[in-house]
């Protein structure tokens, strides 16, 4: 069998040695000469003419030797490249950084604790824990704060007809369980690509995951208290402390409209893939509210709010989770009363199999593979590209296990020649909304990037 091994470091190498060639000065990082002016960037970096009007480009003698060089291969396709486009072979590093119980996932933040895992090791039809991504506000309760036996759920506010307090015990006693698998996903996942750049933490793609949660129904609580008729919104707050550490500060505490909270898919999780939830998803409790970005879904989870209004907890005002109502220019300043919270997530889809940078043989098919999700909706079509775009082939698409899993694809690729290929993912939805090729819309805080994602592949004979 053919070895398959990784191209990038070589590529970025042979991009390296040629930068310096070029310039007498220190070599300028590809992402931030793309950043600055990607048309003027293709042209410094491959000679390459381009049209920002068309996004195409013409790579011709020098240019394309540059790119090829760089490469280490012909590309095939390269008349149908999109303008100021870094290829894939340069747009992901292997960078790892490991903490406990994690291993292979990115750290991009240690306060709070923010990591996210690469998309070859999502490869899995189940998330396990250790590859969900970790995504944190303020500073976690530790273990010596976190017992079930011990642990109380408050479940109060203005529209709540009758406040209780529930004991793990009583929560798993009294009402029906619940096992379902529920993809999340963090609302900035694919902020890095954005420019101007948003300010948090750069997530490339990998900041969601789909597990199995057990627990029970938050519908099942919110009857057992009691809802009034103006109840408007559904709240939680949890045992995570403020950075600052004062007590009267909270990290976040954010909602969703009593309709969502009431979905059949909406839990109060104490359990995740067969065992207990880790402490590092929010053990012992966690409200989860799949489809939506992950910050509605509560950890350490302590206290349930059924409010008469929109929730205005920490993260719920200004701009945070939120997008223009309106489409912006980018760099755009956005007042708050212009903006909109988010609801369901968009489209999006993701290639775990192959890793980027793959070797391959020709004339043998390759099989690719990857999840797709859409929100509160379903997923009717994936396809895949092997020409910038300018052609799509249908994958074999299944069918989610549950409402608000993510789907599973598969496609055998064949490559008519040697040389650099990319391919990409472009799923639909059941309502035909498709995942944009380029960027999507820019917003101030970098939300809802689902572009699509691509991979290289270096095919040789």
């Amino acid at each position: 069998m053919f070895k398959q091994e990784t191209m990038t470091q070589k590529a970025l190498n042979r991009l390296k040695s040629l930068s310096k060639t070029k310039s007498k000065n220190n070599s300028i990082g590809i992402h931030k000469l793309y950043a600055d002016d990607p048309i003027s960037a293709d042209k410094k970096t491959w000679g390459r003419v381009s049209s920002p009007s068309t996004r195409r480009g013409f790579l011709k003698n020098s240019g394309l030797l540059a790119m090829t060089t760089a490469l280490g291969s012909s590309i095939p396709f390269a008349k149908n490249m999109p303008a100021g486009l870094i290829p894939a072979a340069f747009s992901q590093t292997n960078d790892a950084f490991e903490i406990y119980g994690k291993e292979g996932l990115k750290i991009l933040n240690d306060r709070p604790l923010n990591a996210e895992t690469p998309a070859h090791l999502l490869d899995d039809a189940v998330t396990p824990s250790s590859r969900l991504f970790v995504r944190n506000n303020g500073i976690p309760p530790s273990m010596l704060e976190v017992s079930q036996d011990d642990w109380v759920l408050k479940v109060e506010g203005e529209s709540c007809e009758n406040p209780k307090t529930y004991k793990i015990s009583e929560l798993k006693n009294r009402f029906k369980s619940h096992t379902l698998q529920l993809q999340i996903e963090c609302g900035g996942n694919g902020r890095s690509e954005f420019y101007p750049p948003a300010k948090g933490n750069q997530w490339s793609t990998g900041a969601v995951g789909c597990p199995e949660w057990s627990g029970i129904r938050i519908r099942d609580i919110l009857e057992d208290v009691g809802i009034k008729n103006d109840a408007v919104y559904v709240a939680y707050e949890g045992k995570d402390r403020h950075l600052s550490g004062d007590p009267n500060k909270r990290s976040i505490s954010r909602g969703v409209p009593i309709w969502k909270a009431m979905e059949d898919e909406s839990l109060i999780a104490w359990g995740m893939n067969g065992e207990d939830l880790p402490l590092i998803h929010g053990a012992p409790l966690r409200m989860i509210c799949p489809g939506w970005p992950a910050s509605v879904s509560g950890k350490w989870l302590s206290k349930i709010l059924i409010r008469d209004q929109i929730h205005d907890g920490e993260k719920m005002t200004g701009q945070s989770y939120r997008v223009p109502c309106e489409p912006v220019a980018p760099g755009t300043k956005v007042a708050d009363e212009d903006m909109c919270i988010i609801e369901s997530m968009p489209v999006k889809s993701l290639i775990t199999f192959p890793r980027s940078g793959v070797n391959h043989e020709l004339k043998r098919p390759l099989r690719i593979r990857g999840h797709a999700w859409a929100g509160d909706l379903s997923v009717k079509k994936l396809f895949l590209s092997i020409d910038f775009g300018s052609t799509w082939q249908e994958a074999l698409l299944g069918d989610p296990i549950n409402r608000f899993a993510w789907q599973h694809w598969s496609h055998d690729v064949i490559f008519p020649s040697q040389g650099y290929y990319e391919v990409w993912a472009r799923a639909e939805d059941s309502n035909g909304g498709s995942q944009p090729v380029v960027l999507p819309q820019w917003n101030p805080r970098g939300y809802l990037n689902n572009a699509c994602h691509r991979i290289a592949v270096q095919v040789k004979a």
